[in-house]
């Protein structure tokens, strides 16, 4: 059964990665390049998640416990 959950995730990672190639393509195609930037397939596909980026803790400490 697992075998069966990771083949499926597997083709649905594989077919998102072509239709977002396709997706930027026709994206760039008819863009202004005036006006906006070129888009990349990672923009369109859905299992490309982007990093969250770490901050320090005393950043968020400055941040959070601020005296009024």
């Amino acid at each position: 059964m697992r075998e069966l959950v990771r083949m499926t995730e597997a083709r649905g990672r594989f077919e998102w990665g072509q239709t977002a190639s396709l997706m930027a393509l026709v994206a760039n195609v008819l863009r202004d390049p005036k006006k906006t930037k070129s888009v990349k397939p990672s923009d369109f596909n859905p299992y490309n998640v982007k990093q969250k980026t770490k901050a320090p803790v005393s950043i968020l400490r400055d941040i959070w416990c601020q005296e009024n």
